[in-house]
């Protein structure tokens, strides 16, 4: 077999692993969506609980069950071995389904505590679904389809709800476990496809380092390693976790949907999307992994202050309201999502940490849906006749100012330690090894996940 025809079969099975692996990734997560978001598209005007706007109060008791969690999937993702996998998405999507079926039979105001539940159950999601695809030499354009899977379906979620209660007639209160109950099995189906995915291979392993379970001490060692770059990584997520909630869930109070069709927000974030996937795919081509660090960052920091001067600028920029939408989830998401997919692959192939993305992914996601509850709180009892429009565009402005500087910080201090890093200790041939006292005396070897 020739050179060429080596390159062309190499070409043709990467090609399909990626739709095998990334496709059953985006259409995993979508289903998650599915089971979590559609009530987003409701209004429930003119319905209060305790004084409390009812949306309110039903995504506070949501996000709350979402938080806990996202704190208990620090432990969990960071230790659930692959053959428990399958199981686990199983039976927390069952779990969701039940709580939506819950929330359209319970009266008010009870049935909101069902949401609750809904969380709970789907918090640890997104961490599991991606330790199917990390530490791979693909894992690049793998979780850049992954990661799209939040922006399509973000928009898709709600216009499904829409279209539910407008065209079909389902009521507000039903129509989220009626687009669950369609999503379940079909989420199962998928898992399991994602369960068929091969162990990474040695050259993935080479590229990437094999990813280790982490348990507890495994857990502080790193974070005692990189304290000042993970504290900046995790108070800057923490504000773009917040600002994505905010925008997902009161989109239709911060932007007025009057006049547009029940799929405007899908075809406007499936553009957002084309574009994302086209920047991310393109880090699979960027073979340095502290490369890609920087590029991602430098993306983060532009995006970040693009954000502040659209939100601080609104009434002088003038933009139309559908680009002024358009400009918001473009930046956010390029943050929002360098940091839920590639950015931590790569810094543990870069830094060759001894652990997993889920953990970081889960630390950060559990850090910033906290941040969520904070806001909410305060927009409702401090400002509750702020409007929402006046009060994403502070919100927006602020995240963007603080951000683009936490990640500019953090560039510099990633690229500090690399270079330490690699001038420390050189082997005679000159490549380059990482200090022993990186490891703990002591401590037990981490075993691959």
């Amino acid at each position: 077999m020739t050179a060429r025809q080596l390159r062309s079969r190499r070409l043709l099975s990467d090609t399909l692993f990626v739709l095998w692996g990334g496709g059953a990734a985006l259409l995993c997560y979508s289903l998650v969506y599915a089971l979590r978001k559609p009530y987003t598209a409701a209004g429930f005007d003119g319905i209060e609980i305790f004084g409390i706007d009812y949306k309110v109060a039903v995504t506070v008791t949501q996000i709350v069950g979402y938080l806990i969690a996202k704190f208990a999937g620090i432990k969990i993702i960071s230790e659930l071995r692959r053959p428990r996998r399958l199981a686990f998405i199983a039976s927390m999507g069952l779990m969701a389904e039940l709580a939506l079926v819950a929330f359209g039979l319970l009266p008010r105001p009870w049935n909101m505590f069902a949401m609750f539940f809904n969380g709970l159950a789907l918090g640890c999601m997104w961490g599991v679904i991606f330790s199917f695809i990390e530490g791979r030499r693909l894992t690049d354009l793998l979780a850049s389809l992954l990661g799209i899977s939040i922006v399509v379906s973000s928009g898709t979620a709600k216009s499904l709800g829409l279209f539910a209660m407008n065209n079909l007639g389902i009521s507000e209160f039903w129509m989220p476990a009626v687009i669950g109950g369609i999503a379940f099995p079909l989420l199962c189906l998928l898992a399991w496809t994602l369960s068929r995915l091969p162990q990474p291979s040695k050259k993935d392993i080479k590229q990437k380092s094999e990813r280790m379970v982490m348990d507890g001490a495994g857990r502080r060692r790193v974070l005692r390693q990189f304290l000042p770059i993970l504290t900046l990584l995790f108070v800057g997520n923490l504000l773009l976790v917040m600002l994505r909630d905010v925008k997902e869930d009161f989109l239709v109070n911060i932007f007025d949907t009057t006049g547009y069709s029940s799929w405007f927000f899908a075809r406007l974030d499936s553009v957002v999307t084309g574009i994302i996937l086209l920047l991310f795919a393109g880090m699979t081509l960027v073979k340095k992994n502290i490369r890609a660090l920087a590029i991602l960052l430098v993306l983060v920091v532009a995006g970040s202050v693009v954000m502040a001067v659209v939100s601080f600028g609104y009434d002088t920029v003038k933009l139309s309201p559908v680009t002024w939408l358009f400009v918001q989830s473009l930046c956010l998401y390029i943050g929002y999502l360098a940091f839920q997919t590639l950015f931590f692959d790569r810094f543990i192939a870069c830094f060759k940490v001894k652990g997993n993305v889920g953990f970081f992914i889960a630390t950060i996601d559990a850090i910033g849906y906290t941040g969520t509850v904070c806001v909410l709180m305060i927009r409702e009892f401090g400002t509750p006749h702020l409007d929402w429009l006046a009060f994403y565009n502070v919100l927006a402005g602020c995240v963007g100012v603080f951000c683009g500087a936490a990640f500019l910080i953090t560039l510099v201090l990633i690229l500090r330690r690399y270079r330490k890093e690699h001038a420390a200790v050189r082997e005679p041939q000159g490549i380059s090894v990482y200090h022993p006292a990186r490891v703990a005396a002591g401590a037990a070897e981490p075993q691959a996940v």
